[in-house]
C-alpha cells in the first residue's frame, strides 16, 4: 500500500463558524456537530475567528480510492503506529483516509510504516 506525504504543516482548530475558512486551500477538512465547528487546514490558512488551535501537525494520505467495503486499512496503520507510541489524528473522506501526526514524531512514523511494508512517496 502506498502512502503519500502531504506538503507543509497543518493545524487542527475550532472556529466560531466557517465564514472565514478558505475553501480554495488544497487541503481543508471541516467538521460540524452540535458542540463545535472543527477545521484541519494548512497552518498558514488558519482563519482569524479561530477559538482553539493545535499547531505542528504533518500528514499523509493512503493513496488511491478506497472502496467502502474494504475493512481495517486505517486500523492497521493506527495499530502499527500505536505499537510504537505514536499518536495520530485521522480524517476520512469519500475517497480515502488522511492521517496526521505531530511533526516531532513524523519521521519516526514514516520509518515505522516503511519497515512495515508501506511504500512512502513525496
Amino acid at each position: 500500500m502506498e502512502i503519500k506525504i502531504l506538503p507543509g504543516d497543518f493545524t487542527v482548530c475550532q472556529v466560531k463558524d466557517f465564514s472565514q475558512v478558505s475553501l480554495d486551500s488544497e487541503y481543508c477538512f471541516l467538521g460540524k456537530t452540535d458542540e463545535e465547528n472543527s477545521l484541519v487546514c494548512p497552518s498558514d490558512a488558519v482563519p482569524d475567528n479561530t477559538v482553539l488551535r493545535d499547531d505542528g501537525w504533518r500528514g499523509f494520505r493512503i493513496q488511491g480510492t478506497l472502496d467502502f467495503s474494504l475493512v481495517g486499512i486505517l486500523a492497521k496503520i493506527s495499530s502499527v503506529l500505536a505499537e510504537n507510541g505514536i499518536p495520530i489524528f485521522a480524517v476520512s473522506t469519500y475517497n480515502t483516509d488522511y492521517v496526521f501526526i505531530k511533526k516531532e514524531h513524523f519521521p519516526e512514523a514514516l520509518g515505522v510504516l516503511s519497515h512495515s511494508g508501506y511504500r512512502i512517496v513525496d
